[in-house]
């Protein structure tokens, strides 16, 4: 994953492995700032979460469906016989 980092009025483009080991050195409370950063500029991309605000979204559940339980438990005791 490239990333794309200005300095200079040039842009660098440079890779998450590159930035880690900088990161990992950063002190707890840089790190916190950090993901915080990272966080508000996720929630202002609006391409990254499709969701609109207080609409309802249906999404499947284990509730309500019977015979689940059994259909796993059928699947592990199988996955445990092909040991």
């Amino acid at each position: 994953m490239e990333t794309a980092l200005l300095s200079n009025n040039k842009q660098e483009i440079i890779t998450l492995a590159e930035i880690l080991p900088a990161v990992r050195q950063l002190p707890s409370s840089d790190k916190l700032r950090l993901i915080r950063i990272l966080a508000e500029e996720l929630e202002n991309n609006k391409h990254i979460f499709p969701f609109e605000p207080d609409k309802t979204y249906c999404l499947p559940t284990p509730y309500n469906t019977f015979g689940a339980g059994e259909i796993l438990m059928k699947t592990l005791k199988t996955s445990d016989m092909d040991k």
